[in-house]
């Protein structure tokens, strides 16, 4: 997987370089605290697939500029706020295979950390005078809690269907991917039509992103994410909807039931889980995925066809045959 990215890198990598120094410096505090929970941040980042679009969206569409890495450092820097925030609403002691900071410096700490992250983030684009990347990261952040709010709404009632679900989504993962892709082109281009068809790609690509995701609850490959951890969280994702659009009712309220009140019991975990493969709920997400993949595609077939435009499509790919 590494060696996948380093080459969907390829056109940007020494622009990436330079960024890790940007960001670095971007967390910077003269709290020692915060300087040492940012630093730790930083030497467990992830894969980094939000500045490798920025960047890959910002050469496809013009000359990567300062603008650039002012629009990749807000975009880290809100994303990471956005997960240090989820890990202590989720109770969560681990990210990305380390300690979370809830788990390491507790909940108050780590809220603060969050809070901190944001505010450096809307600081880096008013200090560089970047209002539109200010616009449009202030847009995606107000979306990811609409989502995120809407979401936990309709977990209490376990009543979403298919057009409530693609809006939290598409609000909650695909927002931030989308603005991540606008933003880069946003900083080598002021064409609008261009500007806007980067967030419709970014979009597409992010819902599919999560569907993926969510097919990760009822696979069967070793993602080290235990399987039925949406269902014990009472979380309604497209496979689980579709199979009970397609149930009797009788079916219908017994999976229900089993949610509402019996989600953490594992053997009523797993038949839930077996009831939507039955149903034809997984070939049925992984086929609404490849829909969003494929018109993902054809938004990248009407750019200019470069190294850039090349990656990007890698990316895609590489966004929906993920492993984890």
């Amino acid at each position: 997987m590494a060696s996948e990215l380093e080459q969907i890198k390829g056109p940007v990598s020494a622009e990436l370089k330079a960024f890790e120094k940007h960001f670095k410096d971007s967390m910077k505090s003269s709290v020692p605290l915060l300087d040492k929970i940012t630093y730790y941040i930083v030497q467990k980042k992830g894969k980094q697939v939000r500045p490798i679009l920025v960047f890959l969206c910002a050469r496809i569409c013009g000359n990567i500029n300062e603008s650039t890495n002012v629009a990749a450092s807000l975009i880290e820097l809100l994303h990471t706020a956005t997960l240090v925030h989820d890990d202590v609403v989720d109770d969560s002691y681990e990210r990305r295979g380390f300690f979370s900071i809830n788990a390491l410096w507790k909940n108050k700490i780590a809220v603060l950390v969050g809070d901190f992250l944001l505010s450096k983030g809307l600081l880096v684009a008013l200090e560089t005078k970047n209002y539109n990347h200010l616009q449009t990261l202030s847009t995606a952040v107000k979306q990811m809690s609409e989502g995120e709010l809407l979401q936990i709404e309709k977990a209490r009632k376990l009543d979403i269907d298919q057009a409530i679900y693609f809006e939290i989504i598409r609000q909650k993962t695909a927002s931030l991917i989308a603005a991540a892709c606008s933003s880069g082109a946003s900083s080598t281009t002021e064409d609008p039509v261009l500007i806007k068809k980067m967030w419709d790609f970014g979009e597409k690509i992010g819902i599919a992103f999560q569907i993926k995701d969510d097919l990760f609850d009822y696979g069967d490959d070793d993602i080290g994410k235990p399987r039925g951890i949406d269902i014990k969280e009472k979380k309604m994702t497209l496979p689980l909807i579709f199979a009970l659009q397609n149930a009797t009712k009788s079916e219908k309220n017994k999976i229900i039931n089993y949610i509402k009140t019996d989600s953490t019991n594992e053997a009523k975990v797993k038949e839930v889980i077996t009831f939507v493969k039955e149903k034809g709920g997984l070939e049925y997400a992984h086929n609404m995925m490849l829909k969003y993949q494929a018109e993902a595609l054809d938004i990248l077939k009407t750019l200019p066809a470069n190294d850039s435009r090349d990656s990007l499509e890698k990316l895609v790919y590489f966004f929906t045959t993920r492993k984890n």
